[in-house]
């Protein structure tokens, strides 16, 4: 994880100091969840939604920001990330994570289950003791709202053969801009920015979230199990179409008919056959250039942010997300 900061070592040591905070609030009795969960913050995630939000924090007066608070606001974000990604696993039956195994397939998912739900109040617990009164406290409660809807968004697509691009879209900006936009408005908002900046952070944030997933989902069709670290194809074995297959279903919708008409049939044989459909009808590249449209929109805005050496690492950071390998 730390690697991928070594080029922003404030931002690094502050991470340092987030992951602390999330190895005391995971503390439990039981100590083989604890241990899991301590290994879940440390085990490879790039952490960038806190990073995010202390980059945007470091936007505004120095003078105006509270250290602490700060820290357990970018602990509170990592710690709700958590929690999705464990429930995630628990929906798709995901034997890794990481390049680990999960929690609901070491322990079942019944224990994952409620290791999620505990990551939930940890979160919720965090927010009470650094922000108190402030209206952040709904906006918090709005943006997981809107998180689990995506989320069951994408359940009620699954399988969905005549699933849409506009569908798609509306499920990423739930279940995955959602918390990329509330980590860079709070930021804003709690580094002292103007009400201005603080809505162009929001904007700058959901960019940034539906480029990410966009990357992502085009890394399933490109990479492979040990580089990304989880199994590769995995969605599309789920019923989950993401965007590279739906840009190359439009084009030749025939062609991928037989195969996705198995549903849950569907083998790991034909999957990749799939995969090789979705290059061969340029899924990956449509999908590609989608993505960097969004990453320039957010380029495009940062440009417009208070001019920090804070400014110059977000455009950086948001152009090193295409260039990604996991």
């Amino acid at each position: 994880m730390f690697d991928f900061w070594i080029d922003y070592p404030m931002i690094d040591e502050r991470l340092k100091t987030v992951c602390s905070i999330i190895e005391d609030r995971v503390t439990v009795r039981n100590k083989e969840i604890q241990d899991v969960l301590i290994d879940f913050t440390y085990s490879g995630g790039k952490m960038l939604r806190p990073a995010l939000f202390l980059l945007f924090a470091d936007l505004g007066d120095p003078h105006y920001k509270k250290t602490d608070q700060l820290t357990k606001i970018a602990a509170s974000l990592e710690i709700l990330h958590m929690a999705t990604l464990i429930h995630d696993d628990i929906i798709d039956d995901s034997p890794l994570r990481r390049g680990r195994t999960t929690v609901q397939a070491k322990y079942g998912k019944d224990i994952a289950v409620y290791t999620g739900d505990l990551l939930f109040t940890q979160f919720f617990e965090l927010l009470i003791e650094s922000m108190h009164s402030s209206p952040f406290l709904m906006t918090n409660a709005q943006a997981m709202k809107r998180l689990l809807l995506g989320e069951l968004d994408q359940m009620h697509t699954r399988y969905n053969v005549n699933e849409t691009v506009e569908e798609y879209l509306q499920s990423i900006n739930g279940k995955t801009a959602e918390l990329f936009w509330l980590a860079c408005i709070e930021g804003a908002h709690f580094g002292g920015l103007s009400e201005a900046d603080q809505q162009r952070a929001g904007e700058i944030g959901r960019n940034i979230g539906i480029a990410f997933q966009v990357f992502d989902d085009i890394l399933d069709y490109t990479s492979d199990t040990g580089t990304l670290k989880k199994p590769v194809l995995e969605d599309l074995t789920q019923g989950v179409y993401t965007l590279p297959l739906l840009f190359a279903k439009e084009q030749a919708p025939e062609a991928f008919a037989p195969y996705l008409n198995k549903k849950e049939t569907l083998s790991v044989e034909e999957a990749q056959e799939v995969a090789s459909l979705v290059n061969a009808y340029d899924g990956v590249s449509k999908a590609a250039d989608f993505a960097l449209g969004y990453t320039q929109e957010a380029l495009a805005a940062i440009d417009q942010l208070p001019d920090t050496p804070s400014r110059k690492k977000i455009r950086s950071l948001t152009e090193l997300l295409l260039q990604r390998n996991h």
